[in-house]
């Protein structure tokens, strides 16, 4: 496996690319570590695919390099760079066994029979294929032949990296967890590194160590699944992690400290007001607010009962908001107040976190 470094990709499908908005792709830098899960975490169109397929050299980069364990690979072929890919539909040879899609890149590279037989039982062994190596590929379910797809890129000892692009959508729900954790233990049993491409923020909260989350073909934050829940740098971050998201209030920073239609917001740290140069909001996940009778006055429009929580829709000054609400609080039957955890509430301009303005 090998360590995976993106410095400083650009790309446009324009062939004169003018303008920012030209990139799909506007600035990528980014380290991959050798033996890491990780994920690329986006809806459609924030440039996910784009950025896997300049990985695996599908793409050539309008402006960058790509490195695997410091050397450039942006000018090599596909089949020069050793990377196993598992696609959103299964890539099966129906017509073969099990045991012949296994055996076909080994075949193909010219290995001893011996050794084939060697690689493909290891392989079928840790992906439970074992029992079906006989049966033709064509009559299995869509969770085997997705197992197919990643055991021939597992049977290759040269591959640097396995990169899945968003390789669960097609698999019944029921199968899914199954599979995701059986792709997280091959990871902590044999350390290799791994990109998972996924839309879907629980497959990729549980699957990786490490997510890179993307928006308009940038990337707005790289972190554990903590550090995006609890302190999201952008926005968008809070907006697409969690559910229900962050809730955002326009607010005001001045000498007299943070304001949300001119009601005081108690943060341990607030921004001095030289910091905001921009629009300005107040970003609270719904985890982060409780009820207080010495905060803020709200007003509570609407209750979900979700089973072992609540989510309590609720109105501060003129911005609808939501509180979660864990299961044995009281809620008010009027005169709610509330208090924002002042350790999680953040202020954003333009969209970024202010602490994280400078980078």
């Amino acid at each position: 496996m090998a360590e995976i470094r993106l410095d400083k990709i650009r790309h446009s499908y324009e062939d004169r690319p003018a303008a920012e908005a030209d990139f799909a792709l506007k600035m990528v830098d980014l380290t991959w570590k050798d033996g890491g899960a990780y994920a690329l975490l986006g809806p459609s169109g924030c440039g996910k695919s784009t950025l896997l397929n300049i990985i695996s050299g599908l793409l050539s980069p309008t402006e960058g390099d790509v490195r695997f364990d410091g050397r450039s690979v942006t000018d090599l072929a596909p089949d020069q760079r050793n990377i196993a890919q598992v696609f959103q539909f299964p890539v099966v040879y129906d017509t073969m066994t099990v045991y012949q899609n296994l055996a076909f890149p080994l075949r193909n590279r010219g290995m001893d029979r011996s050794r084939i037989d060697e690689l493909v039982r290891e392989t079928a062994q840790r992906l439970d294929l074992t029992g079906v190596l006989d049966r033709r590929a064509a009559g299995l379910t869509a969770d085997n032949k997705q197992k197919i797809s990643l055991a021939r890129g597992l049977v290759r000892s040269d591959v640097n990296v396995i990169m899945f692009d968003e390789p669960l959508t097609v698999i019944d729900p029921h199968l899914k967890w199954q599979l995701r954790s059986q792709l997280k233990k091959l990871h902590q049993r044999y350390n290799f590194t791994m990109i998972y491409v996924t839309h879907d923020q629980t497959e990729a909260l549980t699957f990786a160590d490490q997510i890179v989350v993307m928006h308009e073909g940038e990337v707005v934050q790289v972190g554990t699944s903590e550090e995006l829940f609890e302190r999201p740098e952008h926005t968008f971050v809070g907006h697409f992690i969690g559910s229900p998201g962050m809730n955002l209030f326009p607010c005001t920073v001045g000498d007299d400290g943070v304001r949300v239609d001119g009601m005081p917001i108690a943060l341990d740290a607030p921004p001095a007001p030289g910091q905001v140069n921009g629009t300005s909001q107040l970003g609270v996940r719904p985890e982060f607010i409780r009820f207080d009778t010495g905060g803020l006055a709200v007003e509570l429009t609407d209750v979900a009962d979700i089973g072992r929580y609540r989510i309590v829709d609720a109105i501060l000054g003129r911005h609808p908001f939501k509180i979660f609400c864990p299961e044995g609080v009281e809620i008010p039957s009027d005169n709610a107040k509330v208090r924002f955890d002042p350790r999680h509430a953040n202020v954003y301009v333009d969209g970024w976190r202010v602490e994280a303005r400078s980078r």
